[in-house]
């Protein structure tokens, strides 16, 4: 069954111009019965329809679509496009061109949700990159108002101000080394010095840094059984150093008291290696776990600012994995403990 859906413009002049010319050829034949004549005027009318409404439609129809095209892609058309508007726009029907528009119009409504939701995180960004710049900067604006105040004169009081002035002022410095960090981690020019070494030997290495942060909460940190075998990964050793030490800093620092940090290593398929790290700490609700390597972001009172460091670990541990073109993920309940988790490429022979 012939289908007009989709007709090209010239298919549909060709279709507009036999209805036209059929009927008044038939009518030339029943007032005059000459089939020259019939046949004759059935040409000419075809033809003549034909050229007229081509015409038409590409004068006063197809350019302004042309013109829309151009406005999609809202740029200066090169000589591919103006051969694409010349000999293949043409060919099209009016559905196919709706159906580009319409796939436009969805594309531009993903790019403005995208831009909305970027727009968000980035005031959310800045409103935290604020706050986190004030409380220091207050404090010790506080302390040096107080002391030029007359507190100079008291050698013990002026001794603590300075002592906490200078606090908050290595505060500002880890946050702006932590913000430095993540922006070269960003921008890639903080290359990868990878290397062959055995996982568990570093975290043991990490294990016995952060021993007396461990030791003041009564935590134990182990490898799980079964995962002490040596396995070697391929990777820049410092930077997992890095991630490493930041997730058992979390880990110690969200953890309970007495309670434990385990540490597992898997080979996955050959080619990746798995670690995870696991406390029994106040757990994080599943609402958040889709944003908690965000910059700044805070989960609960539980994860205060009260309760020290920058609020951008979890970030740059991501952006460190994600550089190495691996990933990071978490599980977590509360009151039940948290499990964070990276893979890494296997030792490369």
């Amino acid at each position: 069954m012939f289908k007009t859906k989709n007709l090209s413009p010239q298919q549909l002049s060709a279709f507009t111009a036999l209805i036209l010319s059929v009927p008044i050829a038939l009518g030339i034949w029943i007032i005059r019965p000459d089939w020259e004549i019939a046949v004759s005027s059935l040409v000419i009318t075809f033809f003549g329809s034909y050229l007229l409404i081509r015409f038409v439609l590409e004068s006063f129809i197809y350019r302004k679509i042309k013109l829309i095209y151009k406005f999609i892609y809202q740029t200066k058309a090169t000589k591919r496009e103006e051969t694409y508007y010349k000999y293949i726009l043409p060919q099209k029907g009016i559905d196919e061109v709706r159906e580009d528009v319409e796939k436009w119009a969805e594309q531009r409504s993903a790019e403005i949700e995208q831009l909305k939701t970027n727009e968000a995180f980035r005031k959310e960004f800045l409103q935290n990159l604020s706050h986190e710049f004030k409380t220091p900067i207050f404090a010790i604006q506080g302390y040096v108002d107080t002391l030029l105040g007359g507190a100079m004169e008291n050698p013990a009081l002026s001794k603590r101000f300075l002592e906490n002035a200078a606090r908050n002022v290595e505060r500002m410095v880890n946050l702006v080394q932590d913000l430095d960090e993540i922006a070269r981690l960003e921008s890639g020019e903080q290359p990868l010095y990878k290397e062959t070494f055995i996982i568990q030997d570093l975290i043991r290495e990490v294990y016995e840094t952060l021993s007396i942060k461990t030791a003041a909460r009564n935590i134990r940190c182990s490898i799980k059984k079964g995962c002490e075998s040596p396995i070697s990964v391929f990777a820049d050793k410092e930077k997992i150093r890095q991630v490493i030490n930041n997730l058992l800093e979390n880990a110690t620092k969200y953890g309970k008291q007495d309670g434990s940090i385990v540490a597992s290593v898997y080979k996955t398929d050959g080619r990746h290696v798995l670690i995870e790290f696991s406390d029994d700490g106040i757990g994080i609700a599943e609402e958040h776990l889709s944003r908690i390597f965000e910059r700044f972001y805070r989960t609960d009172r539980g994860r205060s600012r009260d309760g020290g460091g920058t609020g951008l670990g979890l970030a740059i541990c991501k952006h460190i994995i994600e550089a190495h073109g691996q990933t990071m993920h978490v599980r977590s309940k509360l009151d039940v403990g948290t499990t964070i988790g990276f893979t890494l490429d296997a030792k490369r022979d």
